[in-house]
């Protein structure tokens, strides 16, 4: 099984473009589809969006001492992971409220498409907004736009309708699934008009399955909890995962050992391989000892010569102190209180102690500066055991043999030992049983009778109730020491160390081995989010539901010019199984030997902005514009209707306020409201 490596890639900043002379002088419409996830922008001259970016802005904390962080936007963030805290989006789900955020956007769209002129923008805007967009969003974003950046005309369109009539420009009838970053909707199209009474809206996406696989990745690996990071559950998603056709076909295959081990995948996180250092010559051994003694010997003369110092100046205070004695009381009184000391007996014994100890230190001092450079003596080499030296009347294969045999006979019991100590620590075991057995049994002797320890046989049972698995590892250790440095000395073939665990190679490949994720069933558990919510705790219906209960409320001709286009677009319409799943789901539903069909758009991303750059190079463009006079007289609200766009609902006059006047009634006051 191959093991898969994780890319970690990392964004480039976009370079500020050109401003071409040709659209300087013309009033060409500016495309921008603002989805919660990625924003996309560009000219509608153009073929391709010139920025596609994350819809997010950071700003770094301040450091003590510094200026503030300059704020990064989209692509700017080259490290999502290292201000994952400081990230903010202009989206609450799918709907822009934060319209601080989505200026720094704006500022950051208009900057790096080269546009220079000072003070506006004089090119209209065709931009996406979501599903039923709140009038107030609406109103929010129009005044940002006209007030802000002096925009001449907007034009606000759906991104799932305009994805949909990219694809399928003259269909009248369809059933359009948009499943976005945040939510999912659908949305029957009757007579080329979207019907808002009958879509629905989940608040499932695809932030929610980049959640959910964090989440079970760093659950089923709680030693890799740092490692499993946001951004890279979301590799995973886009390049791992998919929709299983029959969800639990699919868990009853994966719960086959063959099976996991055919299709589980292998994710390599990074780490950090350990360099072996080579041991030192006996020589450099000897100079690092050299060193290490030169080093404490001027450490040691340092701190005596500090001691000295604050010793003697110690002492100077004290006989200044003595003079005193006969002539300032009050001052003398001061210092005793200070060293706490009662009377002038007890200074004069402080001051002989300093004294001797100042001349202690000044003879240490003395001997050290006198006394030659001590030079470590080398080591004596160890000696080999005699039994361990081959005898020339052996022969040496045999003798060589016979060492590898001793060595592996202390490591079996090594790892028996280690072995035990690790069932000891489980309940069930047999070992932790059977030691739980001679506890208890010893412990229903009567203390009176208490003689265990007194017969060299109890020594056996205490090995066997000890935890640490009875004797310990450091003779036989000592012995496999030696072995392995005969064997090192003379059997050339010799490779590794049984007293360091493994060799260099194999630790490598030990260590590369615990950092690697087996994903297997989470590779359909994530996804199926869009089909069963309630796997996160959500009590809202899953996709098929929500589809069937959209086509009960239609008679059965509509129901079938519905099902005859179920057209799938939005990121998470890139899942590779959705369309054979949603196939699956609709054979269930829909009447026998009926006919239905489910198309993917060509480009489920960037379909969305496809379609508003060729709505926005149709000549009835100018129509469909809210010009900058219509803006200050109908409000921020308002919006010209068209196929792709959402319907528009003037809010509610709000009612007007009563005002309470006080009338003198018989004597009493009443009080009346007048509008």
């Amino acid at each position: 099984m191959t093991t898969l490596e994780l890319k970690d890639a990392k964004t480039l900043p976009d370079p500020i473009h050109t401003y071409p002379k040709n659209v300087r002088i013309s009033s060409t419409p500016i495309v921008i589809d603002n989805g919660s996830y990625q924003c996309r922008v560009g000219w509608a001259t153009q073929k391709e969006p010139l920025l596609i970016f994350k819809n997010l802005v950071a700003k770094p904390r301040k450091e003590r001492g510094k200026k503030d962080g300059e704020t990064q936007v989209g692509n700017d963030i080259t490290n999502i992971e290292a201000v994952r805290f400081q990230l903010k989006t202009q989206f609450d789900r799918n709907v822009v409220t934060h319209f601080e955020v989505q200026e720094q956007v704006f500022d950051y769209i208009f900057t790096h498409l080269g546009i220079d002129t000072e003070g506006h923008v004089n090119h209209p805007v065709v931009m996406t907004e979501p599903f039923l967009n709140p009038n107030y969003s609406r109103h929010l974003m129009s005044e940002l736009l006209f007030e802000c950046y002096g925009v001449p005309s907007v034009c606000y369109g759906v991104d799932g309708l305009f994805s949909f009539r990219h694809n399928h420009p003259k269909c009248s009838a369809a059933l359009i699934i948009n499943c976005g970053y945040h939510t999912t909707h659908i949305l029957p199209v009757i007579n080329n008009q979207v019907d808002p009474t009958r879509s629905r809206r989940i608040n499932v996406g695809g932030i929610n399955i980049i959640n959910y696989l964090h989440r079970l990745l760093q659950l089923k690996y709680p030693a890799h909890f740092t490692a499993i990071t946001p951004s890279r559950a979301e590799e995973l998603v886009h390049e791992q995962t998919y929709i299983a056709v029959n969800y639990q076909e699919e868990l009853n295959c994966w719960a086959d050992s063959d099976h996991y081990d055919d299709n589980v995948r292998r994710i390599q996180l990074p780490y950090t391989v350990q360099a072996v250092t080579p041991g030192l010559t006996p020589e450099q051994q000897k100079e690092r000892r050299k060193e290490l003694a030169r080093r404490l010997i001027e450490i040691n003369a340092r701190k005596r010569e500090e001691r000295l110092a604050e010793d003697e100046e110690q002492l100077n205070q004290l006989l200044a102190a003595q003079d005193l004695e006969e002539g300032e009381e009050n001052e003398f009184q001061k210092i005793l209180d200070f060293y706490e000391l009662s009377n002038g007996n007890d200074l004069q014994k402080l001051i002989s102690q300093l004294q001797a100890r100042i001349e202690r230190t000044k003879q240490k001092i003395a001997a050290a500066n006198t006394a030659e450079d001590t030079v470590t003596e080398d080591p004596k080499p160890k000696m080999l055991k005699q039994s361990l030296k081959p005898k020339d009347q052996e022969d040496f294969e045999t003798w060589i043999a016979g060492m590898r045999q001793k060595r592996q006979e202390i490591l079996e019991r090594r790892n028996a030992r280690r072995q035990r100590r690790q069932d000891m620590a489980k309940r069930r075991t047999a070992a932790a049983q059977e030691r739980m057995r001679l506890i208890s049994q010893l412990a229903r002797k009567e203390k009176r009778d208490d003689t265990f320890g007194m017969r060299d046989e109890d020594w056996d049972v205490y090995k066997v109730i000890n935890k640490e698995g009875g004797d310990s590892d450091s003779d036989e250790e000592q012995k496999l020491l030696e072995l392995e440095e005969v064997l090192r000395r003379h059997d050339p073939e010799f490779e590794g160390s049984g007293s360091a665990g493994t060799s260099g190679n194999n630790n490598n490949g030990n260590t590369a081995e615990t950092h690697q994720l087996h994903v297997g069933i989470e590779c359909i558990r994530a996804p199926e989010l869009l089909f069963q919510p309630s796997m996160i705790g959500s009590v809202e219906a899953g996709l098929a539901e929500t589809i069937e209960f959209v086509l009960c409320g239609y008679p059965s001709d509509v129901q079938n010019a519905l099902v005859s286009n179920v057209f799938l677009t939005g990121g998470c319409a890139s899942f590779s199984g959705l369309p054979e799943r949603l196939r699956r789901e609709l054979q269930e539903m829909r009447p026998f030997k009926s006919t239905f069909s489910v198309t993917v758009a060509a480009n489920p991303t960037l379909d969305a902005w496809y379609g508003a750059r060729t709505f926005s190079s149709s000549p009835d463009l100018s129509q469909y514009l809210l010009t900058r006079l219509e803006y200050e007289e109908k409000g921020g609200e308002y919006l010209k209707e068209h196929d792709t766009s959402n319907k528009y609902y003037p809010s509610p006059t709000p009612l007007p306020q009563a005002e309470t006047i006080p009338l003198p009634v018989g004597g009493e006051e009443i009080e009346i409201d007048v509008f």
